[in-house]
């Protein structure tokens, strides 16, 4: 790989928010975010970072006799965490002159 791949605005958020949590349901990251994240796109966001392979899923168990669709929750990859690792280190050797992980 010849560049350090990037993290959105909200992939950053997100990424931290579960660092810092460690499971966490779409719309408790919302909650979390202190309105950075909306309700309406954290779910294409969530699985847009999925499949990049930035964050694993699974759905909580229903208890018995409870109706409704059952919630999923999520948690960083070791990619991800390295992602987030190799941004610090490069913020660090350059005195956070690097470049914010979440500018395109």
């Amino acid at each position: 790989m010849d560049h350090l791949p990037k993290f959105s605005a909200a992939e950053h958020l997100i990424v931290e928010l579960l660092v810092d949590h460690d499971e966490l349901f779409g719309l408790q990251m919302v909650e979390l975010s202190g309105g950075r994240l909306k309700r309406g796109t954290v779910y294409v966001t969530l699985g847009r970072m999925q499949e990049k392979g930035y964050l694993e899923s699974r759905q909580e168990p229903l208890p018995a006799g409870a109706i409704g669709l059952p919630r999923r929750l999520y948690r960083p990859t070791g990619l991800a965490l390295r992602i987030r690792e190799a941004w610090r280190a490069a913020a660090q050797v350059y005195g956070g002159v690097v470049p914010d992980p979440t500018e395109a």
